[in-house]
């Protein structure tokens, strides 16, 4: 009996979508599967090694063993085998997802273009995926944390919606929505789900801004209570941009920020500068968010973000 071991080289809290379906496969072939442990290396007859982001440090243990590294931080065109693929996750390697979590895709890839973003690049225009009925495992499991990068743009996204609200799964699609895709039809459609968190959009740029508020407004107007929602933000170089941009919706109490630098997926030595660190934060604190202007921000005794504009 083959030894496996598995390897999370970003370490995130969040289940490894790709780890599980690589256990799924090895259990089903009589292996024996468990997170590598550097000090039994040589117990393994075989690693796997899953890292997506270029900037996560590689794990940098040594195993005598074949040592298979896959995922977008080694290499963007790195793909499952279609047999692995075709697996049901192992939730058995993440005891701490209830019975009732599923994690999966409905759809896969992005006809948008975003700089900031490789999926277009990886897994080409949106295409479908998988039927919801098989990440629920046929409704075992019924609060559904859905990965599609950008369900709104498929047809057959939008009819596994529909399916999601006949079954009364309760979702979150934790990668936002495009709120651009937002029609009358399409918020009546998205007022009748189930959300377990905030409804999650993008607004990375000006012109989301209005796009968002129109989104919002769509939705709430077919809800008996307005909903709440959570806004991805990029922070790119133009300060004085991301800085209207986030302080937008900071008189909206239903709206929290999810705010991130821009990260160069080319250049794994990028350094990213201090201000864009600091209105992360500011926005990400909420209390702070909500009660302090990012320019009268006080990161470090003796430091107002005031004075970052002043050196423009």
């Amino acid at each position: 009996m083959a030894k496996i071991g598995l390897i999370d080289v970003d370490s995130h809290n969040s289940p490894n979508y790709a780890l599980m379906k690589i256990s799924a496969y090895h259990k089903s072939l009589g292996h024996e599967v468990e997170w590598a442990a550097p000090l039994f290396g040589d117990s393994y007859d075989l690693v796997y090694k899953s890292k997506i982001f270029t900037f996560t440090p590689d794990d940098e243990f040594f195993y005598p063993c074949e040592v298979i590294k896959g995922g977008t931080g080694y290499d963007i065109k790195s793909k499952l085998e279609q047999t692995i693929d075709d697996m049901a996750p192992d939730y058995s390697i993440y005891p701490e997802v209830d019975s009732k979590t599923a994690y999966g895709f409905l759809t896969r890839g992005c006809p948008n273009k975003c700089k900031w973003c490789v999926v277009p690049v990886k897994e080409g225009k949106v295409t479908p995926y998988r039927d919801v009925e098989d990440i629920s495992e046929g409704g075992r499991r019924t609060n559904l944390i859905l990965m599609d990068n950008n369900v709104l743009a498929s047809d057959f996204g939008l009819a596994q919606i529909e399916k999601i609200v006949e079954k009364r799964y309760r979702v979150d699609f934790n990668q936002a929505l495009d709120a651009r895709l937002v029609t009358d039809d399409i918020a009546q459609l998205l007022a009748k789900v189930r959300w377990i968190t905030q409804i999650r959009f993008g607004c990375d740029t000006p012109k989301q801004i209005v796009e968002c508020e129109k989104a919002m407004q769509l939705i709430d107007k077919y809800r008996k209570k307005p909903a709440s929602y959570l806004m991805y933000t990029m922070i790119d170089k133009d300060m004085n941009e991301a800085y209207t941009r986030l302080s937008h919706f900071r008189d909206n109490k239903r709206v929290r920020i999810v705010a991130q630098p821009f990260r160069d997926f080319n250049n794994p030595k990028q350094i990213i500068p201090q201000w864009q660190k600091d209105m992360a934060r500011w926005a990400m604190r909420r209390e702070i968010y909500a009660s302090c202007d990012f320019k009268d921000y006080e990161p470090r005794h003796g430091f107002k973000c005031k004075s970052y504009f002043e050196q423009i």
